[in-house]
């Protein structure tokens, strides 16, 4: 139970990884804020935590929004007093197009959702953080990090590039505060966010680049999935990982390096 006594705020908890992460921070001892948009989800991933014994809760609201993201984390503070442990990992793929075609409309969406939710998501929990210190996990990808062949998702990886370097800068900022700060990079990951890209005429403009059979070395093509991601945000969220902040940490089987 190496998270007893901890209380852990996850976006994106209604699925995938922040859904494992959820799962298995609550099964270490963490009472868990399981914040998404979708109610039903976010019931679903608490009454299974419930039915294994553990604590949590659902907390609904967009993490582009100050106003929801503010009255969450308040209700989760008061619901158990204080605050540990944040892995902001909700996100958006977005639309990706050429940057002809992107409308301002849809940069301005995926920004938002990816970077500034990230902001929100963070700024509302320092407070608490700082009581005692804690840890702060990061989603963000191999695209905009190590791999910008991805054409279209300009939008995408620019929030990614930019969530890297809002790790280090509040690293810094918070290390006097005995908050860590760290952000996972993960490559092709068995979750449903595909199903939320729209990809708009991308023939054109892709580069055609052929890779060795695979495409992901480690697994020969075998995409990695939400628990392995899991269990690399709960060491971060440990004191396993007491000296590790500003970090950013890539998890895709040396896909990116083959792309690189």
């Amino acid at each position: 139970m190496q998270l007893a006594g901890r209380v852990a705020l996850i976006t994106g908890a209604g699925s995938g990884i922040a859904k494992a992460a959820a799962k298995l921070f609550a099964s270490s001892g963490a009472k868990v804020g399981a914040l998404g948009r979708t109610k039903e989800e976010l019931e679903e991933t608490v009454a299974e935590i419930q039915k294994n014994n553990g604590e949590a809760i659902p907390l609904v609201a967009d993490i582009s929004n100050p106003e929801q993201m503010q009255q969450v984390t308040q209700e989760l503070v008061d619901k158990w007093g204080r605050l540990d442990i944040v892995f902001a990992n909700a996100g958006i793929n977005g639309v990706w197009a050429s940057i002809e075609e992107l409308s301002p409309e849809e940069w301005d969406k995926t920004i938002n959702v990816n970077l500034k939710g990230t902001f929100l998501t963070v700024k509302y929990a320092v407070p608490y953080l700082k009581k005692q210190g804690g840890s702060v996990i990061i989603t963000s990808s191999v695209n905009g990090t190590r791999i910008f062949s991805n054409t279209g998702a300009t939008a995408y990886s620019c929030s990614k590039a930019a969530q890297v370097a809002f790790t280090k800068m509040v690293a810094l900022e918070l290390a006097k505060h005995r908050i860590r700060v760290n952000v996972i990079c993960p490559g092709a990951i068995e979750t449903n966010i595909e199903e939320n890209t729209q990809r708009r005429d991308l023939e054109h403009i892709q580069e055609p680049v052929e890779f060795p059979e695979g495409k992901i070395p480690l697994t020969d093509g075998k995409p990695g999935t939400s628990e392995q991601v899991a269990q690399l945000a709960f060491f971060l969220a440990s004191d396993a990982s007491s000296h590790i902040t500003g970090t950013e940490v890539w998890i895709d089987g040396g896909e990116s390096l083959l792309k690189a």
